[in-house]
């Protein structure tokens, strides 16, 4: 008998899964109401200052030596501190100005055009009224630079209340405008006749000058700058027209339906706006200048975007980034000594603008988990 090999055979059914593990799906999304908080404006210095390091190095120089030398320059002395208040005056009342018009999302590039008109202004009281009683001067200079500040800035407000003009358009355009002004008049109507073809009006007499404080060129503009501060921070937010602005910027469709007039609010914004630049415009002109003159303005009016933007819109906070910014400015001068040019310290304000705003880009993103 042959045996025979059986085999069982079993079958075993195996089920293999040959699908992609389970991936957890995220996205970004974009808010533009979710913002950073402080730690972006101090993160966005820190970064602006590692990427200007980088060139002074290239230039063979020692970044830590440099950055030394512009804070001895603009903190290191009475001197210095002096000027960097000065230079933070402008600043200041330009980038409060900047910063209402932000605060109902109105980009009001045009501060440096009312800062001339207000110098322009306040100057013409003295050429069209030289017999007023010395008392009158100062307080009829600074009404008037406010005033021819507001108009400039109303310029702005009337081709976007009625007619949808992009604002950064006029208010930029704007600014060449009444730099062609400025050079009309102290290259030929308003030159002084015994400047030796200096392009600048006749200088102020003692009744036209803002008081100087300590025997520094530090003059009494830094009171009103501060008066200002505290009476825009009170009417943004003790007020109900501050709680208006704040619904505007943050959500216009839900202010409209509550029955908040978007266009009034402008026309009036935009008024505030180009007197506060108008205002640090006669102040500079009555209290440092002591004339209308060709380059009155180095930049203030572009320089206060980075002030306001620095200190997140807030009026008190504009006082310490105003100073900042005012003693990059005195520090730049500092250095030139050293081989580096005035430019570098614009270069820095650029560099700080540029982190800052991509430093708030970045924070308005948030890592949703997609259900």
């Amino acid at each position: 008998m042959s045996q025979k090999s059986s085999y069982e055979h079993i079958s075993v059914d195996l089920k293999v899964d040959n699908r992609k593990p389970r991936m957890v799906p995220y996205k970004f999304e974009y808010n533009p109401h979710k913002k950073g908080g402080w730690w972006v404006p101090l993160l966005s210095i820190f970064v602006a200052l590692i990427i200007c390091a980088v060139f002074i190095l290239l230039n063979g120089m020692n970044p830590i030596i440099i950055y030394t030398k512009m804070f001895q320059g603009a903190f290191g002395s009475s001197f210095g501190i002096s000027e960097t208040i000065v230079k933070a005056i402008p600043l200041l009342l330009c980038g409060l100005g900047v910063a209402i018009a932000y605060r109902i999302a109105i980009w009001n590039i045009g501060a440096e055009g009312q800062f001339l008109l207000g110098a322009i202004g306040a100057t013409a009281v003295t050429i069209f009224l030289p017999d007023l009683p010395g008392a009158l001067y100062i307080p009829l200079m600074l009404i008037m630079g406010i005033a021819a500040g507001a108009i400039w800035g109303l310029f702005t407000a009337l081709p976007r209340t009625y007619f949808q003009v992009n604002e950064l358009i006029t208010s930029l355009m704007l600014n060449y405008v009444a730099l062609l002004l400025l050079n009309y008049l102290v290259y030929e109507a308003w030159r002084d006749p015994a400047g030796f073809n200096f392009p600048g009006t006749p200088e102020f007499t003692p009744y036209q000058m803002l008081a100087n404080i300590g025997g520094t060129r530090l003059h009494i503009g830094l009171v009103f700058a501060l008066f200002a501060v505290a009476v825009l921070a009170f009417m943004l937010t003790k007020t109900r027209w501050g709680y208006e602005l704040k619904l505007l910027g943050a959500n216009p469709i839900a202010a409209k339906n509550a029955g908040i007039k978007m266009n009034k609010h402008i026309l009036i914004v935009m008024m505030i706006s180009g007197g506060l630049a108008g205002f640090a415009g006669a102040i500079e002109v009555s209290g440092v200048a002591g004339r209308l003159m060709y380059g009155i303005s180095p930049g203030y009016g572009y320089t206060a975007i980075i002030v306001a933007w620095l200190a997140k819109l807030n009026p008190w906070a504009m006082i310490m980034t105003s100073l900042f910014i005012g003693g990059l400015i005195v520090g730049g001068y500092s250095v030139q000594s050293m081989g580096l040019p005035l430019s570098f310290s614009s270069m820095l304000q650029g560099a700080i603008l540029f982190c800052l705003i991509s430093g708030e880009m970045i924070s308005g993103y948030r890592l949703k988990k997609i259900n």
